[in-house]
C-alpha cells in the first residue's frame, strides 16, 4: 500500500481500495477506512510517521471494503466522522448489509463475515450533496448512486474522490459484472461526473487521473454493453425468470459464484441490470406462475 502525492494538500494511499487523505493546517482528513484493521494499520502508521494531523473521517459509503477498518481509527483518533443518509443507517447497524442481500431473511452464519460486516461506526454528522466545512478545509458532496444507495463523491483542495462512482478499467474487467444495485442510476451518476470540474479524480479502485473522461467513457461503455446483451437474451425469448438471467449472464460473463456471499453479491448486480433496462422502458415484469418475470417490452427496439 504506496503513499502517493496528489498535490500540496492532497494525498491517497493506492491499494485493492484507495483510500484518500487532505491536510491542511491543524485539519487531516481520511476519506474512507479500507477493508479492516490490518489495512487502516498501515495508513495510521503512515500519518504517525509523517507527524499529520487527523480530526475527520468522511466515509463515501457503507461497503465494508470502504469502512471496515473506521472503528478501529475512532478508537485511535477522536476524529468527525462523516456518512451519507441511508449509508449512515448501514455504518451504525453493519448487519443490515447481509440482511438485504439475503432479501430482508435473517442471514445465515456464513454471511457474517468481514466483506459483508464491518465493525460499527459511529456517526457524529450526516452530510448530503453540496458544501460543507471540513475544518479548515471546504468540502463538495457529490450524490452519486448506483454501486450504493446513497454513496458520495468528495471534492477537497481541487481533487475529486469519487469512490465507486466509476472503475479504473482493469477493475471492470476483473470483476467482469461490476457490483450495482441500479444500473439506470450508476450511469446518470457516471454521465454526471464528466461535468465535475476538479484537477483530478481517484476512483475507489483503479488510478488517479487528471482526466478521468476516457475511463468514465469506457464505464459507460461497459455497462451498455452489459445492457445489450441482456436485452438481447430477454427479446429472444418469450419471458424469462430472474433465475434464469442470473445463471444466463454469469455463464455469458464467464463468471463462477464459489460461496453465498459471491452468489448474492452477483444476484443483485444481475438484478441492477435488469432494473436499468425496466426505467429505460425496455422490458417489462411480472409475477407469472411464482416467478418474477421479465418480457421485452413490445413498442422496444433493441439497444
Amino acid at each position: 500500500m504506496s503513499f502517493t502525492a496528489i498535490n500540496d494538500h492532497c494525498f491517497y494511499w493506492e491499494g485493492s481500495v484507495n483510500i484518500g487523505y487532505v491536510n491542511k493546517g491543524e485539519s487531516g482528513l481520511l476519506i474512507d477506512a479500507g477493508l479492516d484493521r490490518s489495512s487502516i494499520k498501515k495508513v495510521l502508521k503512515e500519518i504517525r510517521k509523517r507527524d499529520l494531523p487527523l480530526t475527520h473521517l468522511f466515509i463515501t459509503h457503507a461497503h465494508a471494503d470502504h469502512y471496515g477498518g473506521a472503528s478501529y481509527v475512532q478508537e485511535q483518533y477522536d476524529v468527525h466522522t462523516m456518512a451519507a443518509p441511508l449509508e449512515e443507517a448501514v455504518l451504525r447497524y453493519p448487519q443490515l448489509e447481509p440482511l438485504y442481500l439475503s432479501g430482508g431473511n435473517d442471514p445465515v452464519p456464513e454471511l457474517n463475515n468481514k466483506f459483508l460486516q464491518g465493525p460499527p461506526v459511529r456517526i457524529d454528522d450526516v452530510v448530503g450533496a453540496g458544501k460543507f466545512p471540513i475544518g479548515e478545509m471546504e468540502g463538495e458532496a457529490f450524490f452519486l448512486p448506483g454501486h450504493s444507495y446513497h454513496q458520495l463523491g468528495i471534492k477537497v483542495e481541487g481533487v475529486l474522490y469519487a469512490a465507486d462512482s466509476y472503475f479504473g478499467t482493469d477493475t471492470l474487467h476483473k470483476h467482469k459484472i461490476p457490483y450495482l444495485t441500479d444500473a439506470h442510476a450508476a450511469l446518470e451518476s457516471l454521465r454526471q461526473l464528466r461535468d465535475i470540474p476538479c484537477e483530478g479524480s481517484l476512483p475507489g479502485h483503479g488510478e488517479y487521473e487528471t482526466d478521468h473522461t476516457a475511463v468514465i467513457d469506457a464505464n459507460i461503455a461497459y455497462h451498455e454493453g452489459i445492457l445489450h446483451w441482456l436485452h438481447r437474451f430477454i427479446r429472444s425469448r418469450d419471458g424469462v425468470s430472474q433465475e434464469e438471467v442470473i445463471t444466463a449472464m454469469c455463464s455469458r460473463y464467464e463468471v463462477e459464484t464459489k460461496g453465498l456471499s459471491q452468489f448474492l453479491l452477483y444476484r443483485t448486480a444481475v438484478t441492477a441490470y435488469l432494473i436499468g433496462l425496466k426505467k429505460a422502458g425496455l422490458i417489462e415484469d411480472r409475477v407469472e406462475g411464482n416467478r418474477w418475470m421479465f418480457h421485452s417490452a413490445s413498442h422496444a427496439e433493441n439497444i
